[in-house]
Formats: structure tokens, C-alpha cells, sequence
């Protein structure tokens, strides 16, 4: 998380709401101060980047919640868990927890609580959980936006050198001939995670911005199989 004074100014790109952003950062910042090797694949940038998509998408719907949108994106991943950790399917509900204790303290009803509990809850792709409110639905579309496209592209290659996993097969990049296996190879995940998540898009605008960065996940695609196979 950013320092209180960095904080304070990656606020303002929440609009109407940096001062609830600010209060979440400095709260998040005190309970977690910045640490060497975080997972830079969910840090500040990502928070930035699930707020502008939740925020263009929801422009199309009006009846949207963005005060409690705010808080679901600066709150979704405020529990840190590793992509190869046993506690994995369980990192949005131990997030979605902590933020239940963060928001406890603002004066939020219950009813607004539990429904920023089960947009956070509701977001993750391991979580198996049916997100049953816009909210919910805008936060997810978000969430796996920031998953494709060039970003998609960067954080997949990023997240296999974490995790010491190869490139890609040179005998069978494509997995025609074996188990899909994105643990061992980085280039598996595309097939694994990447395209099949723009199936699950909830809202109208997350599926058009999905389209596209598909799109460009495909090109890469194209263009690594024929460079590596020239």
C-alpha cells in the first residue's frame, strides 16, 4: 500500500469520493506497511486500474452504488494471498472479512456492509461465488478486465517468473498433445484462464471492453507461435 502522503494523492482519482478513498488508504497503509517483494501484480497500479474500469462501466449503469464501488476496489485484494498458496480460493472471502471490519468503523448500515462484503467476496475468479448484485457484477467485470488484454499479457508473464514456470513448451506449444498445464508453462494460461474468462463478463460495457482486449491477447498469440516456431 502507498504512503500516507502518496495516498493522499492517488485519492484524487477517485473523484467525489477521494476523501473515502484517502481514509481507506491510510487505514490499509497503517495495518500494512509497504514491503520489499509484494506482489506487484496486485498493488497500487492494480487498485488504479480495477477503479477505471469499474468506473467506465459503471457510466452505463445508472443505478450503480459508486461509493460502495469505491470501497470494493480499493478493498477487494487487501488480503494478500499467493497464487500458489493453499489458502488461494480463499482470498476474496478473507478479504471481503477484513473489509467488513475496515467499513465497520464509518458508520455504514448493515445492508450496505453486506453488500460491500459480497461484491468483494463475489469478485474472484477461485471464489466460485455468484455475484448477485450490480455491484458485485460491475467489481468482477473489473477485476478480470485488468486479467486481459496487454495488461492480461503483462501480469501472466510477470505472475510465472514468481512462480518459476517456463515460457512455453517447445515441443508442443499449443498443448495439443498434453494436459494444459499453466504451472509449468506460462503460455498454458491463455488457454486455461485468459480466453475462457471473457465468457463470464456480467455487464454490457465489460463485455465490449473484453472483446477488444481479447483481441489483442489473440494477436499476441499469433505473433509468439510464429516467432517461436520460425
Amino acid at each position: 500500500m502507498p504512503d500516507g502522503g502518496v495516498g493522499n494523492r492517488i485519492a484524487a482519482a477517485f473523484g467525489p469520493h477521494a476523501e473515502l478513498a484517502a481514509l481507506l488508504f491510510a487505514v490499509l497503509d497503517q495495518d500494512d506497511p509497504p514491503a520489499a517483494g509484494s506482489d506487484g501484480s496486485h498493488d497500487l497500479s492494480h487498485i488504479l486500474r480495477v477503479w477505471h474500469s469499474a468506473a467506465a462501466i459503471a457510466r452505463s449503469e445508472p443505478a450503480c452504488d459508486v461509493e460502495l464501488l469505491v470501497a470494493a476496489a480499493i478493498l477487494h485484494d487487501c488480503v494478500a494471498v499467493e497464487k500458489n498458496s493453499p489458502l488461494r480460493s480463499q482470498a476474496s472471502r478473507l478479504a471481503a472479512e477484513r473489509a467488513r471490519g475496515i467499513i465497520g468503523d464509518l458508520g455504514w448500515s448493515r445492508s450496505r456492509i453486506a453488500a460491500l462484503v459480497h461484491a468483494i467476496e463475489a469478485h474472484s475468479y477461485s471464489s466460485g461465488v455468484e455475484p448477485d448484485t450490480l455491484e458485485a457484477q460491475v467489481l468482477q467485470d473489473a477485476d478480470r478486465l485488468d486479467a486481459i488484454g496487454a495488461i492480461g499479457i503483462a501480469r501472466c508473464f510477470y505472475v510465472a517468473g514468481r512462480m518459476g514456470s517456463a515460457l512455453y513448451d517447445p515441443e508442443d506449444f499449443d498443448a495439443g498433445r498434453r494436459p494444459v498445464d499453466d504451472w509449468r508453462y506460462a503460455i498454458d494460461h491463455f488457454k486455461a484462464k485468459l480466453f475462457p474468462v471473457v465468457d463470464g463478463f456480467r455487464t454490457r460495457a465489460g463485455r465490449a471492453i473484453a472483446a477488444e482486449r481479447v483481441a489483442v491477447m489473440r494477436r499476441f498469440i499469433d505473433q509468439f507461435r510464429s516467432e517461436v516456431e520460425a
